[in-house]
């Protein structure tokens, strides 16, 4: 196996650019250290193509060790031939290498290893040739052995047919040939289970289904394997038999002879008691592998977009996490997120303490200078928004408020992680502090959370849950590295997702700056008890140092760029002083064309790395999230009833799925923008227009008040 050649191929990209990429993560070179800081060595993959080449890489190479594996096996038995030693060099699956280990591989006892036992395969071999001249019941009885349990001719013909009925199960070539037609023509269906509970007809659709395998969608697939799971359908996988027994024929029955017919029983047998099970088993696992990528990725993409959601910098903000009962838990942060105050207020029912709420929440609002209001959108949300729109309407100065996903804020408030943060708080003033912070700031927030817990996939819950990691842990890291992280005031956890940094390293840094007082130079990290070369080399330039003793420490230039950056700024014109006052502007110019070419071979880097420094320089502690759009800031409530078919609302994407979007209105249910309606071209997936955070104009086609339900559309 030529691994690089493959890869090349499956990535349209250069072989010398995945053999760069391969080489880099070999020598334990992290992702975004590579995407950002080797693009000379890779010809710029980013970190998305790269986290493809690892994944596929890590197949490849486990392939390639189950050849070695199966034929050594082969081998070993002595039955290992060029002509399967060159199927095995040629198999591109691992399935297609199991078919050829099928024949050999040691099997616990079947109705074939019986025969056998008993010494039928001579009989079952001389009815496969199908002899004109051969009577198989005749030859059979030449094989009657009570001491062997082959009581007649009749037991011992049924034992040829189940040598050869195996032998026809274990042809790798059949199985291909089979495989590709079920691929090609196999439905999946769905029926109800008798008396099963469905009491809200969830899975309504699915009791009279039947769609072709090859065309189903992988959300269809993820709802069927659900409502198997709960037991409320029947799934299967159906071709129709008499096309499938063909192949099998057209390769082993030879003639019209008595043989052959006993030929054809066994294959008929083979079918039906072997290859289709097996077969169905292998199409909805492949179906449901499928679906689960597909699913994965669309949970990365919605994820990705959630956490580069632009900050709310700069403003003190009060976290409202609503309840009924137990009342809403307040917590008040400054514009760094700090906790200035807490407390408990009960203007939702059973209490209904309203005006009690609003002087409580008004002296707050006074004392700490609030000025926006963070409400999840769980439990009495509703009512909540109701409750702070009217306490808005009653201020002096001016407040707004948002509703945000408080999606996995229960999840960390009751983690250790939230209880080392916050031993003073019970677990619910925790999840308000978290509700007010992830508005501030939803990516230091966000990483604290096991991404599996923050919504915005679909049926994450059924996915591969070491896979379902591996892929979030990846776009967490992916953002966290995009934007920065500012090193002395970072969480353990925010640091820990920084390239080369675990969360014992993390932990180290937060230890070190707590005893040694604030980072003063990046080199600093270097003290950090296991922050060896290595990973400060992964990580430096990810982490900036704002106010310190080196300006370029506030900068994405990687230190070992740095003499080359100070040379670059004196032939712009500048210093690296003239960064901490935001003098340097306009250098981009001189990386264009041959003259930065030139520039490049004097300053001892590539291009693209003298591009980035430009890019660098000219926006010291740049957040890249500050370019998108804010979350829409409110003031007043719009609640179910008041919505009309016709109306135009602005919303915000709160998720992205394979059939639509679900679109923040205002009210407190998301709206549905299936995907025939959001634009007029055609598109494949809802994720080509939109995604999680975008700010988008809809008009309402649809209101069910009773199932609290709303159609919207994005064709006004």
């Amino acid at each position: 196996m030529d691994i690089n050649k493959i890869l090349a191929k499956e990535l349209n990209i250069k072989e010398t650019q995945v053999a760069a990429a391969v080489a880099l993560m070999d020598d334990g070179n992290t992702i975004p250290f590579i995407a950002r800081y080797r693009k000379e060595a890779t010809g710029g993959l980013d970190d998305q193509v790269l986290r493809a080449l690892s994944d596929r890489l890590t197949y490849l190479r486990n392939l390639a060790k189950r050849k070695e594996e199966v034929a050594a096996a082969i081998e070993a038995q002595g039955k290992l031939t060029e002509e399967l030693q060159a199927a095995l060099n040629a198999a591109a699956t691992l399935a297609e290498v199991e078919d050829l280990y099928r024949p050999y591989k040691q099997k616990k006892q079947t109705r074939a290893s019986k025969a056998r036992a008993r010494g039928l395969e001579p009989l079952a071999l001389a009815i496969l040739e199908q002899d004109v001249a051969l009577d198989p019941l005749a030859e059979a009885s030449n094989y009657v052995n009570e001491e062997a349990e082959v009581p007649t001719a009749e037991d011992a013909l049924q034992g040829a047919r189940d040598i050869i009925a195996e032998t026809i199960s274990d042809d790798a070539e059949m199985r291909r040939l089979l495989r590709a037609f079920y691929l090609k023509e196999a439905k999946v269906s769905g029926e109800q289970i008798p008396d099963s509970k469905d009491e809200r007809g969830v899975f309504a659709m699915y009791y009279e289904f039947e769609e072709l395998v090859r065309k189903i969608p992988g959300h269809r697939v993820l709802a069927l394997n659900r409502g198997e799971a709960e037991e409320v359908l029947r799934v299967k996988v159906k071709v129709e038999e008499s096309a499938a027994i063909r192949i099998l024929e057209k390769a082993y029955v030879k003639n019209d002879t008595k043989s052959a017919e006993q030929v054809r029983l066994a294959a008929e047998d083979a079918f039906s008691r072997l290859i289709d099970p097996s077969m169905e088993r292998e199409i909805r696992n492949t179906m449901s592998e499928r679906a689960q990528e597909q699913a994965m990725g669309v949970f990365s993409v919605n994820l990705r977009h959630l956490l580069m959601q632009p900050p709310i910098k700069g403003m003190v903000t009060l976290g409202l996490d609503p309840a009924y009962r137990t009342g809403c838990k307040i917590a008040v942060v400054d514009e760094t997120g700090k906790v200035l105050d807490t407390t408990v207020v009960y203007p939702t029912p059973p209490q209904n303490k309203v005006e009690e709420a609003k002087v409580k929440l008004k002296a707050l609002i006074k004392k700490h200078g609030v000025t926006l209001i963070s409400i999840g959108n769980g439990t009495a949300s509703r009512e909540s928004e109701q409750f702070a729109a009217e306490l808005i309407r009653e201020l002096d100065t001016p407040v707004h408020y948002v509703i945000v996903n408080e999606a996995g804020a229960s999840v960390y408030s009751a983690s250790k992680l939230a209880a080392e943060e916050f031993p003073q708080f019970d677990v619910s003033l925790r999840s308000a502090v978290s509700i007010a912070r992830r508005l501030q700031d939803p990516l230091a927030e966000l990483v604290k959370i096991d991404p599996k817990s923050i919504g915005v996939g679909q049926y994450q819950h059924d996915m591969p849950k070491a896979r379902l990691g591996e892929a979030l842990g990846g776009v967490v890291e992916d953002c966290v590295n995009s934007v920065g992280v500012e090193l002395n005031t970072a969480s353990a956890p925010l640091l820990a997702q920084v390239a080369g940094i675990n969360q014992s390293i993390a932990k180290n840094i937060v230890a070190y700056r707590e005893k040694e007082g604030a980072f003063r130079t990046r080199k600093q990290l270097l003290k950090v008890p296991k922050l060896g070369p290595k990973a400060y080399e992964q990580c430096a330039g990810f982490l900036r140092v704002s106010g310190g003793e080196e300006p370029l420490d506030n900068t994405a230039v990687h230190p070992e760029s740095y003499p080359a950056a100070r040379l670059f700024l004196k032939k712009c014109g500048y210093t690296a002083e003239d960064l901490r006052s935001g003098a340097v502007s306009g250098i981009a110019k001189f990386t264009e064309g041959e003259s930065g070419k030139k520039l490049a071979d004097e300053l001892g880097v590539g291009l693209p790395t003298l591009q980035d420094i430009a890019a660098f320089l000219q926006k010291p502690g740049r957040d890249p999230r500050d370019e998108l759009p804010r979350p829409i800031l409110k003031t007043d409530v719009l609640k179910l009833e008041d919505l009309r078919e016709g109306m135009i609302l602005q919303g915000t994407v709160r998720n992205v799925i394979d059939f639509g979007a679900f679109v923040d209105i205002g009210v407190h249910e998301d709206g549905l923008v299936h995907i025939s309606q959001i634009c007029d071209r055609y598109i494949r997936h809802p994720g080509e227009v939109l995604k999680v955070g975008d700010i988008v104009k809809v008009k309402v086609i649809s209101v069910d008040l009773k199932k609290s339900r709303i159609g919207l559309s994005m064709k006004i």
